[in-house]
This record gives C-alpha cells, sequence and structure tokens, in this order.
C-alpha cells in the first residue's frame, strides 16, 4: 500500500488538513509532543480499517464538531483507491470505497459497512493486526523479541504469525475429549445395570400365565350375576318412571291452581282502573273551560315576546351607534394631542439652539490651537516611520543572538547532565552484573511456579466441567421429577384418562399407572440426590484449586515486573561499554562551548549589525513618549471642531424650525373644531337619535309581560288534565272488554284442574299393587363391587408383569443400541486426543514456525548484510542437546528453544554478546524481515513503511544509527515515513512534514 493523499475535517487535532504524499519517499513527520503526529497515522489506520486509539467511537471527532471525514488515496497492486469513511456525532458511520478508472472514481461500495470493509482487506490483502506488526514499527516491538529468553521467544512468533488460534482449537478438542471419555464412562455403568435386569424375563413370563388363568375364572362369575342384577334393574326402571309421571301431573295441578288465582287478581285490577276513568270523564266540562283559557294566556305571552325582540335589537343598535361616536371622537383627540405636544418640542429645541449659538467666540480660537496640535503630530508619524522598520530589525536581531545564546547554554547543560550519568553508569558496571543475576534467578524460581499453576488451573477446569454435566443431568431429573408428580395429581382426579392414550382408565389399570408412576419417581429421586453429592464434593475440590490458584497467583505477581527489571538492567549494563570515549568527546565539546560564552565570540556578524543599527537611531533622535503627547494635544482641542459643526447645524434647525411652527399652530385649531362638530352634526349622532324615537314608539313593557308569564304557569296544570282526558276516553272500552276476557279464561283453568286430579289417584292405584326390588338390587351391586375388585388388583398385578415384560424387551434393544455407542465414543475419544495433540504446541504450531524460520532467516541475512556491509551473519537454533541422564549418557533429549547465534569476522557467538551499534543493526534488520514476512502472507507487498522506534531515547549515536539504517534500506519501499518530535533531526531528512498545533487545531506543512 501507497499513500498518495490524505485529507482530514474534524479528525482529533485536526480541522482541515490535506497531506499529498506524491514525491516523498523518506520522509520525517516532526513537531513537538502533542501536535498531532500520531493522528496523521490513526487517520489512515481510522479510513481503511475503522480502529484508532480513541476508546469510543465518538472520541475521534473534533471537540466542538458534529461530524468527521478522512478521505484517503492510496495505491496498492498497481491500482489506486480511494476510501472516504464518515461519522456523525452519536449517529452512524459512513464508508465508501472507490477504484480508478479512466473515466475517474467508480465506486465499490458494499451494501453496508461491515459488507464495504470486507471488500477493502479483499482488495489490500492486509487486516489491522497486520498493519500494525508489519508496516507500522513502533518503539520496543525490535527489543521485545530479543530481550525475551529464547524459549519464550517462539510465544511471540506464534503470536504474531497469529497461530493462537490453534491453541482455542486444541482446548475445544481436548473439551470434546473429555466429554467422549465420560459419556463412555457412563455407557459401560449403564450396560452392567442394565444387563442385570435382563436376567428378570423367565420368572416374569411364569407369573404372567398364572394370573391370566385366575382372571379367567373370575370373570365368568361376573358376568352371571350382572345379567342377574340387570332383569331386577328393568323392574326397578319401570317403577320410577310411574313416579316421575304422578310428579309431573302433581305439579300441573299445581300450576293450574295459581294460575286461577292470579287471573282472579288481574280482574279485581281491571275493576279498579275503571272507576278512576270513570270519575275522569265525569269531570270533561270542567277540564275544557280550564284548557281554553291557558290557550289565550299563552297567545298573549307570544305578543309580548315578539315585542321584546323587536326592543333588544333597537336598543343594540344604538349602544353600537354610540360607540362607534365615541371611538372616532377619541381618536381626532389623540390626534391632537400628538399635534400638540410637537409643538412643545419644537418650542423647547428652538430655545436650547439659542444657548448654542452664544458659543461661537471660543470655538475659533480652539480650532486655531488644533490646527498646530496636528502639524505636529505629521511630522512625528514621517519620523516614526522611518524609525520603526530599524527597530524591528534590531528586535529580531537581539532575538537570534539571545538565542544562539540559550542554545550554547543549553547544550552546556545537557552535556554536563550527560556528563554525570555516564559517570554514573561508569560507577555502577558491577553492580548491574550482580542484579542481573540476582534478578534471573528470581524469574527461574517463578517460572516453575508457573508451570504449576497451569497444571493446577486444568484440574480446575476438568472440574468445572464436570460440575457442568451434573447440573445438566440436574435439571433434566428436576424436569422428570414435576412431570412424574404432575401425572400423579391428574390420577386423583375420578374420571383420569391414561397419560399415553388418553383412554378412560378402570380401577385395575388405574392402581397399574399409578404404582409405575410412584416407582418411577422413588427412582429418579434417587438419582438425583446422587447427582447433588456429586456437585457438593466437586465443589469443595473448587474451593481448595481457587485457593491453591490465588496463593500461587499472588507469588507470580512480581514476574512480569522481574521480566522488565531484568530487561531494563540488561540494557543499562550494555549502555555502560562505551562510557569512556563518550566522556571524553563530552570534556571537549563542553570546554569549547565555554570559551565561546565567556569571550562572546559568537555570532560576530548580528553583533556588528547590532551595533551600526544602533548608531543610526541615536542620529535621528525619534522619542515615543514625545509623539504620544503630540496625539494627546490633538485629542485635547478636537473639542473645537466638533463644535464647530454643532453651530453649523444649530442655524440650520433654527430656519426649519421656523417655517414648521405656522403649520403646527393651523393643524390644532382644525382637530378642535372637527371635535365639536362629530358630537352634533356627523351621521352616528343623527342615527342615535332616531334609534331613540323607535324604542318609544314599539311602546314594550316589562313589567306587563311579567305577569303574562305567571299567569300562563298556574293553568299550565289544565293542560295535563285535558291529554288524562283524551287518554280516559280511549282506554275505557279496552278495559271492558278485558275483563270479559279474563272472566271466560278462569272458568277454563278450573276444568282442566279436575281433570288432573283424576290421573293422579290413577297412578296411586298402580304404585301400590307393584314391588320395590331395592334391597334385592343393592346386596348383588354390593357382591359385584367386591368381586371388581379382586380383579383389579390381579389385572393391575398382570398389567405391571406385562409393562416389566415390555420394559426388558426395550432394555434389551437399549443395550444393543448403547453397545454401539460406546463403540463410538471411544472411537471418538481416540481422535479427538490425536486432535488435541496436532492443535498443540508440539503440533502444526511447531510445524509451521519451523517452515517460517528458514524464510525468516533468509530475509534477515538478505538485510544485515546492507546494513553491515556483508560483516553479519544470522542463524535461528530451535532445538538443542538437554542434560543426559545419569543412568546413560547416550539418550540426551532435545530441548525446544529458539537460540539467535551470529556469525561476525571473529566468529559464531550469541545475540546477547553484542552491543552497541551490532546489536541495534540486528535488532533492526529481524523486526523488519518479520514486518515483511507478515505482509507476504497477508498476500500483499510491503511498500509503506512507517518507524517509530523513539528517536526521543536514543543518544545522538543511536539516532545516527538509525538514519543511517532507514536510508540503507529506503530502495526497498516507495514510502518511508519517520516519527520525531527532536528538532535537530529532522535536518537529516530532504523531505519534512512538520506538524504544530494553533487556536484552530493541528495544521501541516511539507518542505521538500
Amino acid at each position: 500500500m501507497i499513500p498518495v493523499q490524505l485529507i482530514l475535517k474534524n479528525f482529533l487535532s485536526y480541522r482541515d488538513a490535506t497531506l499529498d504524499f506524491r514525491g516523498l519517499h523518506t520522509a520525517c513527520i516532526c513537531g513537538s509532543n502533542g501536535a498531532g503526529k500520531s493522528s496523521l497515522l490513526e487517520a489512515i489506520t481510522w479510513a481503511i480499517w475503522g480502529e484508532s486509539r480513541a476508546a469510543a467511537e465518538d472520541d475521534v471527532i473534533h471537540s466542538g464538531s458534529k461530524e468527521v471525514r478522512v478521505d484517503f488515496t492510496f495505491e496498492s497492486n498497481q491500482q489506486k483507491y480511494r476510501v472516504i469513511r464518515t461519522r456523525i456525532r452519536s449517529g452512524a458511520s459512513v464508508l465508501e470505497f472507490q477504484i480508478e478508472t479512466p473515466s475517474g472514481f467508480r465506486p465499490l461500495t458494499g451494501k453496508g459497512v461491515r459488507a464495504t470493509q470486507d471488500l477493502i482487506v479483499e482488495h489490500i490483502k492486509l487486516d489491522y493486526d497486520t498493519f500494525i506488526n508489519s508496516a507500522y514499527l513502533r518503539q520496543g516491538r525490535a527489543d521485545e523479541f530479543m530481550l525475551k529468553r529464547p524459549a519464550e521467544r517462539k510465544e511471540i512468533l506464534a503470536e504474531l504469525l497469529k497461530l493462537n488460534q490453534y491453541d482455542e482449537l486444541e482446548e475445544r478438542a481436548k473439551e470434546s475429549s473429555r466429554q467422549f471419555k465420560a459419556r463412555a464412562e457412563e455407557l459401560e455403568r449403564s450396560l452392567e445395570a442394565i444387563k442385570t435386569q435382563l436376567q428378570q424375563r423367565e420368572v416374569t413370563q411364569a407369573q404372567r400365565a398364572e394370573l391370566e388363568t385366575e382372571l379367567n375364572q373370575l370373570q365368568q362369575v361376573q358376568a352371571f350375576d350382572n345379567i342377574q342384577l340387570q332383569s331386577l334393574q328393568v323392574v326397578q326402571h319401570q317403577r320410577q318412571n310411574w313416579e316421575q309421571q304422578l310428579g309431573f301431573v302433581r305439579q300441573q295441578y299445581q300450576n293450574l291452581s295459581q294460575d286461577g288465582d292470579r287471573l282472579q287478581q288481574e280482574q279485581s285490577a281491571v275493576n279498579t282502573q275503571l272507576s278512576d276513568l270513570a270519575e275522569i270523564l265525569n269531570r270533561e266540562a270542567e277540564i275544557k273551560a280550564g284548557y281554553n283559557q291557558h290557550q289565550s294566556l299563552q297567545s298573549q305571552e307570544e305578543g309580548f315576546a315578539a315585542k321584546f325582540a323587536e326592543y333588544t335589537r333597537a336598543e343594540q343598535s344604538r349602544q353600537q351607534k354610540q360607540q362607534q361616536l365615541t371611538k372616532h371622537i377619541h381618536n381626532i383627540e389623540r390626534q391632537l394631542q400628538q399635534a400638540q405636544a410637537q409643538l412643545e418640542a419644537l418650542l423647547q429645541q428652538e430655545r436650547e439652539i439659542q444657548q448654542t449659538l452664544t458659543k461661537s467666540g471660543d470655538i475659533e480660537a480652539g480650532l486655531t490651537q488644533l490646527a498646530t496640535a496636528r502639524q505636529r503630530v505629521a511630522d512625528l508619524d514621517e519620523l516614526q516611520m522611518r524609525v520603526t522598520p530599524l527597530l524591528q530589525q534590531r528586535a529580531s536581531l537581539q532575538s537570534q543572538l539571545d538565542r544562539t545564546y540559550a542554545g550554547l547554554v543549553a547544550r552546556i547543560e545537557q552535556l554536563q547532565a550527560t556528563e554525570t550519568q555516564l559517570q554514573r553508569q561508569q560507577g555502577r558496571q558491577p553492580q548491574l552484573q550482580q542484579a542481573v543475576m540476582d534478578v534471573g534467578i528470581q524469574i527461574e524460581e517463578l517460572e516453575k511456579k508457573r508451570v504449576y499453576l497451569q497444571r493446577v488451573q486444568e484440574k480446575g477446569q476438568e472440574r468445572r466441567h464436570f460440575i457442568e454435566r451434573l447440573q445438566a443431568h440436574q435439571r433434566d431429573y428436576e424436569k422428570l421429577l414435576g412431570e412424574l408428580e404432575q401425572k400423579l395429581q391428574m390420577l386423583q382426579n375420578p374420571n383420569a384418562l391414561c397419560p399415553l392414550c388418553e383412554r378412560p382408565l378402570d380401577e385395575h389399570h388405574w392402581n397399574r399407572v399409578v404404582d409405575k408412576t410412584e416407582t418411577e419417581l422413588q427412582d429418579t429421586q434417587g438419582q438425583f440426590w446422587v447427582v447433588r453429592e456429586q456437585m457438593a464434593v466437586s465443589d469443595r475440590e473448587i474451593q481448595v484449586l481457587r485457593q491453591e490458584y490465588r496463593e500461587i497467583s499472588q507469588q507470580l505477581a512480581a514476574y512480569d515486573t522481574l521480566r522488565e527489571q531484568r530487561g531494563q538492567l540488561a540494557a543499562q549494563l550494555q549502555a555502560t561499554s562505551d562510557v569512556d570515549q563518550q566522556l571524553q568527546q563530552i570534556a571537549a565539546e563542553k570546554q569549547h562551548l565555554e570559551r565561546s560564552l565567556n569571550a562572546g565570540s559568537y555570532a560576530p556578524d548580528k553583533q556588528a549589525e547590532l551595533q551600526q543599527l544602533d548608531q543610526y537611531l541615536q542620529q535621528l533622535n525619534y522619542n515615543e513618549q514625545d509623539h504620544a503627547l503630540a496625539r494627546s494635544e490633538v485629542e485635547r482641542w478636537r473639542w473645537a471642531e466638533i463644535k464647530q459643526g454643532q453651530i453649523k447645524d444649530a442655524t440650520k434647525r433654527q430656519a426649519q424650525l421656523a417655517a414648521r411652527k405656522p403649520e403646527l399652530q393651523t393643524h390644532i385649531a382644525q382637530l378642535e373644531a372637527r371635535i365639536q362638530q362629530e358630537q352634533t352634526d356627523s351621521d352616528d349622532a343623527k342615527q342615535i337619535i332616531a334609534l331613540e324615537r323607535y324604542i318609544v314608539e314599539i311602546g314594550y313593557s316589562s313589567e306587563q309581560h311579567n305577569q303574562v308569564r305567571v299567569a300562563v304557569r298556574q293553568a299550565q296544570s289544565w293542560q295535563l288534565r285535558y291529554q288524562q282526558l283524551l287518554s280516559a276516553q280511549q282506554q275505557y272500552p279496552q278495559l271492558q272488554a278485558r275483563l270479559q276476557e279474563l272472566s271466560a279464561a278462569r272458568t277454563a283453568r278450573l276444568t282442566e284442574r279436575q281433570i288432573l286430579a283424576a290421573q293422579i289417584e290413577d297412578i296411586n292405584q298402580q304404585l301400590a299393587a307393584t314391588a320395590n326390588p331395592i334391597s334385592q338390587i343393592q346386596a348383588l351391586e354390593q357382591q359385584l363391587q367386591i368381586r371388581r375388585r379382586e380383579l383389579d388388583e390381579k389385572i393391575a398385578k398382570l398389567g405391571r408383569l406385562e409393562q416389566l415384560a415390555h420394559q426388558l424387551e426395550t432394555l434389551q434393544a437399549q443395550y444393543e443400541q448403547q453397545q454401539l455407542q460406546l463403540q463410538s465414543c471411544k472411537h471418538q475419544h481416540r481422535v479427538y486426543q490425536e486432535l488435541t495433540q496436532a492443535f498443540g504446541k508440539n503440533g502444526i504450531q511447531a510445524l509451521m514456525i519451523e517452515n517460517v524460520l528458514p524464510q525468516l532467516e533468509a530475509e534477515t541475512n538478505q538485510l544485515l548484510s546492507r546494513l553491515s556491509a556483508n560483516q553479519l551473519h544470522v542463524q535461528f537454533i530451535t532445538q538443542k542437546a538437554g542434560k543426559a541422564g545419569k543412568s546413560s549418557k547416550k539418550n540426551v533429549k532435545l530441548i525446544d528453544t529458539l537460540d539467535i547465534l551470529i556469525a561476525d569476522a571473529r566468529g559464531t557467538r550469541s545475540y546477547e554478546t553484542y552491543s552497541g551499534g551490532e546489536a541495534f543493526r540486528i535488532n533492526f534488520a529481524i523486526r523488519l524481515a518479520l514486518a515483511k514476512l507478515l505482509a507476504q502472507r497477508a498476500g500483499a507487498a510491503l511498500q509503506l513503511l512507517i518507524v517509530d522506534e523513539g528517536f526521543g531515547t536514543q543518544d545522538a549515536e543511536g539516532c545516527d544509527r538509525l538514519i543511517a539504517a532507514i536510508n540503507a534500506i529506503a530502495s526497498d519501499f516507495a514510502c518511508i515515513l519517520t516519527v520525531t518530535h527532536m528538532p535537530h533531526l529532522k535536518e537529516a531528512f530532504q523531505a519534512r512534514i512538520e506538524v504544530h498545533k494553533s487556536q484552530q487545531g493541528s495544521q501541516l506543512s511539507l518542505s521538500i
């Protein structure tokens, strides 16, 4: 991947920035700490993979902004691509992917951000983890690999090659192996139990035949008794029918009696209603006279209501006209008040203008002083224009001299600090050697405890997996117990059905089902408590393992700290080798700088130029204080100029006011005349007088209207009585006809009741002549019930035997099936055991590392030959001979390792014996070879290299080594970017990307 252009908008510390990479081969990204150098690299990874150092997605948006956008154009596999990623705060992200064609960029964007991300990775053949481990050389990654113990280097290499996925596969295979082993053991126990149960088949068959013979004999006797019982039940049924018929006839007789009583009561009610209606009909003349009087009063009230409506409309019209006239007069009065106010303001302005015109003499004298002061300021302004560039030039020269002086002083202080540090390091060398040995011994002890801790952890995992299986069994047993208890509750119902076939159960089959369910419930409870006991034992074992794990973990807490401490001590020990030569160089440089400062001989050309400027400024004799006094004098007399303008304005305004005053006086007189006219002669005033005359002509009296209303309410009862009269005239003939109908119906009911009384007498005679067989039926039923219970017990026993026979047949099939399952589980257990070994550290992972190391070694030697002028050669050793046993020295065991041997002109020795520049070149070559290897495994070419190896932690010689190494491998890459915050190092690079921070965010400047 070769960068072409990067456009940022509101990304981290950047507001708007554009960086064009065209023409850049080896470039330096420089700037102070916090300026935004790393944000440029973050922008590239965020645009392509959506990854950055931000904890939340919205954190990449610039503070105070709502949206972020990064536009990154790059080349990959001789094809140019463009990625645009945007995000709105608290919203969704948008990702666009484009490819360049002769007609411009064409979109390749997929359906959604995830699909587009997959397309990008597919085209560039790099994911985020591979990129940061290959193209991005971060600080400390080379040392992290080289400073590890040989046995630990394989772990780092496996991590970089992403072999940890095989660890997950190993764990899954190990778990499957344990599961199949446990299943096989469980099947073996189950087969042994089934084999014991199958031995009961012959005894069960004999008992079954004997029970079937006894059942046949009992069923024949039971059938004879049932026939005798049925004949007696026929006689009993006929007698019950006569009793039911007698009850029915008696009920009809009673109903007829009640109906006759009801008809007699209804006859009495109709007679009462006829009497009331006759009384109303007798008062017909009186009711009609009262009703006519009410109609007359109602007509009078309607006439008064019409006059009241006309009176109301006329009064409302009069009020509306009065309101319009009043509103119009108020508008004229408001205009009159405004005109009077304007006249008063005009008179006030005339008085103020007259006071201003009396001060014209003092103003003329002030204008003369103002002209003199302005001429003085003009002369000084001309002199200032000549002096200002000279002062700026002098300040610039003085600033350069001060910076030079400060730089020399800072360099001396830096040299003194370095000298003190080197002297201190030189005296600590024996102590460092002893400290390295002590820390190494402590680390070896802790590594033994780590191995034991891993064994404790594996045992704890095995116990947890066993508990999970027990918990699954417990849930199954709990579910089965619930189903069995529910089945028993359902069987307590008298009309219970069979739980299997849902058919009705007789007493025999009901007992068989209940016994079987209770037996199964007891067996399940026993197995349930066995599982609970095993879980309790396993819990106690896990608690012991956890306590042991915590104790060892506390002891191992210092392991990483000790390893880091050993690396730091080794680095400090290595740094003390060149201390004497460095101290001599520092002493010579410090002595030269101190002589320059004491003599003041630094920057002689700048000091001479500064003296010439001081002499010329003395000749001009410009004083800033005199200039300021002259300006204040002008400001003191500017009031005269202002007052002169005020006098001119006052004279002009006086003439305008004299012309305006007669107009206002005339307008006021006209408004006063209009008010008088509107009150007497306007159309509204005339209409109001006409409406008042019309109201008098209507002649409406509210008192008479109220008297008529009271009379109408008093006569309103005659209208109700008139309605009752009309209703009585209509109902009287109907009630007479109803009375005749009730009399005929009562006579018919009495006749029917006499017929029913005769039927009751006949039924009683038949019941007296028929015998009652109820005692014989009860004796037979009791005998049949006793025999039925005996039959049910034998049928239940036979059912249990049949069920047991069926279960034994099922167990036989289950026995054969579980034998096949046992063979399959043993086979699967062996397969997953082999997979566990294949996926382990000594399986596929070791094979892949063995295949990768020759390629890594070849690439490292190719780079190292260029960095060291063919003086150094690397060899990776993956196995070495261990210590031979006491019994036989011939059987030597090979130990897995990853030793690094370096060959130079003096021979071959281990990496740990090198220091200084040679060790640095070896580190850099191996790290770069790893980067190329990771890119090749991903299917991409490594064309971009980003180096952030920490210039700030290197001394001057170390920085020179890194720059030389970058220049040596520059031809292998299309673009190399280095990051530093040290200003004096950027001069080593021809192309520089300088980053600085301002109020508008981070800014970029490119110099080539």
